[in-house]
C-alpha cells in the first residue's frame, strides 16, 4: 500500500490576513477527511445565509473570538480560543461575528 504524505508545518505560519474576506486553506485532504485552516478578521456569514454542509465538521477556534449560531438556537455561542464544536452534516449554522482587527484562526475537520 502507498504511504500518504502529510505536510509538517506551524498553524500560525504564513498567515494570510485579509480584512475583506475570510481565507480558507486546505492542510490535508484524504478520502474521508479534510483538515483546513480558516482565517477570519471581522467577517460574518452574510445576513439570511447559512452553511449547510453534506459532511460532519469538528472545528476549534485556536485564536480570536467568534459568535456561532446553529439553526434553531435562540442565541449564538460565544467562542474564545480553545473552544471547539461538532456540527453534524446538514445542521445549518452561521458565523454571526468574528473580532475585527485581529485574526480569528479556526481549524476545521470535515469528515465524509
Amino acid at each position: 500500500m502507498g504511504e500518504t504524505t502529510i505536510p509538517d508545518g506551524n498553524i500560525f505560519a504564513n498567515l494570510n490576513i485579509n480584512f475583506e474576506k475570510e481565507i480558507f486553506e486546505d492542510i490535508v485532504q484524504q478520502k474521508n477527511v479534510k483538515i483546513g485552516r480558516i482565517i477570519s478578521s471581522g467577517q460574518a456569514t452574510p445576513p439570511g445565509e447559512w452553511y449547510d454542509q453534506k459532511q460532519d465538521e469538528w472545528a476549534i477556534l485556536i485564536q480570536g473570538e467568534a459568535d456561532l449560531l446553529l439553526e434553531g438556537d435562540d442565541k449564538p455561542m460565544k467562542l474564545k480560543a480553545g473552544d471547539y464544536i461538532f456540527i453534524p452534516a446538514h445542521r445549518k449554522h452561521r458565523v454571526e461575528m468574528t473580532k475585527e482587527g485581529e485574526a480569528s484562526i479556526w481549524i476545521a475537520v470535515h469528515i465524509y
